[in-house]
């Protein structure tokens, strides 16, 4: 009996001790939020006060500190985050995460984002305040990196810590730049859509080419690697570990239609949701300069910012700055291809990718006049016609970060609008609101023009040289509003006017959310803070109502059911709001969708289609269809001897949805509530891992919102009945100038990446809700409510 009371002891000891060292350990990975550290390159005492949702207000002495203090804190919060942005353009995600990121690999090691980045920093004065600031910063970070607790996630990965570059900064800004772009995986399927099916699909498709446009040659080898091309883009950006940049709204009101007689801005970029989320929050105040800004992960500079005197943020232009050539091979030399002045020798590099548990894998990179060729990048696939991409973002140097210090260093519109001219790529569109009472927009990056005959939405020639560009436009000609008579400015996505006597071609969203913008901003001359907080959150579609009448006329509603009528009745009382109680929107969205593929699946197939219904093209066309009584596109090429209408399709469409969505929900209508299939989960890279999921996942949740309305909620369609939001506000800013410390802004979950930090999620019930918290700036109440952090030179 002794001896087993000893064990059990010795037992409950042993326990003890483990729980304990478990304790410690995963305490240990806490981030430090208070007391008092030594760092070098500190030349003053500089304080970190972190409020109450783990923000860092940095007050130092000199900028240089500040940025020291700003990487240390950053890394500290994100370091994983860091750590995969920065393996991204260069190629290196296969080396932690093995040969499933492989195809990643394989696509960006083509793109020559690392060598822009190489060649700029090459060129860069070494005693400008950008390189000097940039450095500081990635002292702040790889201090962290030497002296601070390893992440749970590099243990769990197996990642040996790396110190961070001026290169690694350079390169997360070209991967956020390849990430806005959609002519990617739009380019080669709307080549393919040309060559399998003809002109009159395209055309119908509003994608017009004049007759003496050049078009790709037709092969079937040709058509294998372009759909091959499609589908690479495709799978490379919804795999990679990092959201893309997507969308965003943004507008800015001017005195005039203020209740305040102050100007009012509003902002929220449109972001693949992920965890931790993308923006990083800090306000940095020294004798010279104070700044509240928004940062990605690994960049110095903030994107977004505010202080006293002036606010910014960004959307989305959507140009097309990715254009494709088919070029031609010498028929007596492989190694050369043909161009309009004689052949010439392709420019070959060999890539080492390094992949976890396996072989090394070399890549060989070929490119022509106009950029690399695609054709190989996953599977061996012809290159007997050989596709070539030409991305705007590696013909010039890249000043993205001297453009990021100039617009956040501003004292002037003119300064920024001077930070904004330095960018190339990608297209943004700079929003801009300052205490003066300006306004003003500017679309950002370089655009060129083509010969008129010349269709950028398809492959073109290489070969003749009469494709290429044939000038670039200066800044001034890009668009913009500076003060505009009308009283505000705003971006939502979508086409803006003509330029350069043309409309510029590009991918861009429909009108819904521009129009219900304008809808509220036009008449009301009495904005207020809480108003814009009202707006900002307004999920009520602009053009729902105007589809839903469309339908109803066109459609066959005599051998309705009972629920179908119901279903009906339903839609025809819909105000076009998305809230998780409705109904409507669970019937509109699923309607939508068999609309679409019953219109346009026959002809396309299953591949093609569902890979256009994930573009910019496809949802311009929900509306567009409609309204075409005759296109070619209604009817099923599936069924003989028959021709299908447009009131064929939409009334089967109709029937189908009401009957899949009773197999789904049940025969109660009132029980098809949008919450309970449009929902919002959060993933973390390490949540792909089954039993750790909901440790580092956030979510699920019923979500208000949908696509295309202000409040956008991003999904794909399929044919599973579920909305699983992929993107979204990635926050929502609101600066008022007349109370400007107590502007609002939100996190979707929260600021720290850290699991074990009590601000990894603190804000995720807010963020659903609509809620905002403040944007502090008063010290005396940042002091009131933060622990605080002492940084002392080492």
């Amino acid at each position: 009996m002794r001896i087993l009371k000893k064990v059990f002891i010795s037992i409950v000891v042993i326990s003890l001790l483990i729980f304990a060292a478990i304790w410690i350990y995963f305490n240990s990975l806490k981030p430090n939020y208070a007391g008092e550290i030594k760092l070098q390159n500190i030349d003053n005492e500089t304080t970190v006060y972190f409020d109450d949702f783990g923000i860092p207000h940095i007050y130092a002495q000199s900028q240089e500190d500040a940025l020291t203090a700003l990487g240390y804190v950053h890394a500290q919060d994100r370091l994983f985050q860091m750590e995969l942005m920065r393996r991204i353009a260069p190629a290196r995600l296969s080396e932690i995460f093995g040969k499933d990121m492989l195809k990643n690999d394989l696509f960006f090691a083509k793109l020559g984002i690392d060598e822009v980045s190489k060649r700029t920093i090459e060129k860069l004065d070494k005693n400008s305040p950008t390189y000097k600031l940039s450095t500081a910063y990635l002292n702040g970070v790889n201090q962290f990196i030497e002296n601070g607790p390893t992440p749970i996630e590099f243990t769990l990965i197996g990642i040996k810590k790396q110190k961070y570059t001026l290169n690694d900064m350079y390169n997360i800004l070209g991967y956020m730049s390849f990430s806005f772009a959609m002519a990617q995986k739009t380019d080669p399927l709307l080549s393919v859509i040309q060559q399998k099916l003809g002109e009159n699909y395209l055309k119908e498709l509003n994608i017009d080419s004049t007759p003496n446009s050049t078009f790709i040659k037709n092969s079937k080898s040709s058509l294998a690697s372009l759909e091959n091309m499609i589908a690479q883009a495709t799978e490379v950006l919804q795999k990679t570990p990092i959201p893309p940049f997507i969308g965003s709204n943004s507008w800015v009101v001017s005195p005039n239609k203020t209740a305040n007689g102050k100007v009012i801005f509003a902002n929220d970029p449109h972001i693949g949701f992920s965890q931790p989320s993308v923006w990083y929050e800090a306000h940095i105040s020294t004798p010279n300069y104070e700044m509240y800004g928004y940062h990605i992960a690994g960049i110095a500079f903030p994107l977004l910012g505010h202080n006293r005197n002036y606010a910014y943020g960004l959307t989305m232009f959507e140009n097309d700055d990715i254009d494709f050539y088919q070029e031609e091979n010498n028929p007596t030399n492989s190694n050369q291809y043909k161009t309009s002045e004689g052949y010439l020798n392709y420019k070959t590099t060999s890539k080492t990718i390094k992949v976890k548990d396996e072989n090394d894998v070399v890549v060989e990179v070929k490119s022509t006049n106009h950029g690399p060729l695609m054709n190989n990048t996953i599977e061996t696939v012809t290159q007997t016609e050989p596709i070539a991409m030409s991305w705007i973002y590696t013909k010039f140097d890249n000043d993205a970060l001297e453009a990021l210090y100039t617009i956040s260093r501003a004292k002037k519109m003119a300064d920024v609008k001077k930070g904004v001219s330095m960018i190339h790529a990608p297209g943004l569109n700079i929003m801009y609101g300052d205490a003066e009472g300006n306004i003003a927009w500017w679309a950002a990056g370089k655009l060129y023009k083509l010969k008129s005959n010349a269709n950028r939405k398809l492959i073109l020639n290489g070969a003749s040289g009469e494709d290429d560009i044939q000038s670039y436009l200066d800044f001034d000609q890009n668009p913009m509003a500076e003060n505009p008579s009308w009283n505000y400015v705003y971006s939502a996505n979508n086409q803006p006017d003509s330029i350069a006597d043309i409309l510029y071609p590009g991918y861009y969203l429909p009108e819904d959310r521009a129009k219900r913008i304008v809808q509220l901003l036009a008449p009301k001359n009495n904005w207020t803070k809480e108003t814009m907080s009202e707006m900002i959150n307004d999920n009520t579609s602009a053009v729902s109502s105007e589809i839903i009448k469309q339908f109803t006329t066109i459609m066959d509603c005599n051998s309705f059911t009972k629920n179908e009528q119901s279903a009906i009745d339903i839609l025809q009382l819909w105000d076009g709001s998305n809230t998780i109680e409705n109904v409507a929107p669970t019937i509109y969205n699923k309607w939508i969708y068999l609309y679409l593929k019953n219109t346009f699946e026959d002809e396309l197939g299953e591949k093609l289609f569902h890979q256009l219904n994930a573009t910019h093209v496809m949802r311009r066309m929900i509306a567009a269809q409609i309204k075409k009584e005759h296109s070619i596109w209604w009817d099923d090429v599936n069924t003989k001897n028959k021709k299908e209408t447009r009131k064929e399709i939409l009334t089967k469409s109709f029937t189908q949805a009401i009957n899949s969505l009773e197999k789904q929900l049940g025969s109660n209508i009132i029980g098809w509530n949008w919450g309970k299939v449009h929902t919002l989960e959060h993933p973390h890279p390490i949540g792909t891992i089954s039993y750790l999921k909901k440790y580092f996942n956030v979510g699920p949740f019923p979500m208000n919102g949908a696509r295309e309305v202000i409040d956008n909620r991003i999904f794909e369609y399929d044919d599973t009945g579920l909305y699983k939001v992929m993107a979204g506000p990635s926050t929502r800013r609101i600066i008022d100038f007349s109370d400007i410390e107590n502007s609002l802004s939100i996190l979707p979950t929260g600021q720290s990446g850290n699991p074990f930090s009590k601000h990894f999620k603190d804000q995720v019930e807010m963020f659903n809700k609509g809620e905002f918290r403040k944007m502090k700036m008063n010290k005396e109440e940042i002091i009131s409510t933060s622990t605080k952090l002492t940084i002392l030179p080492k």
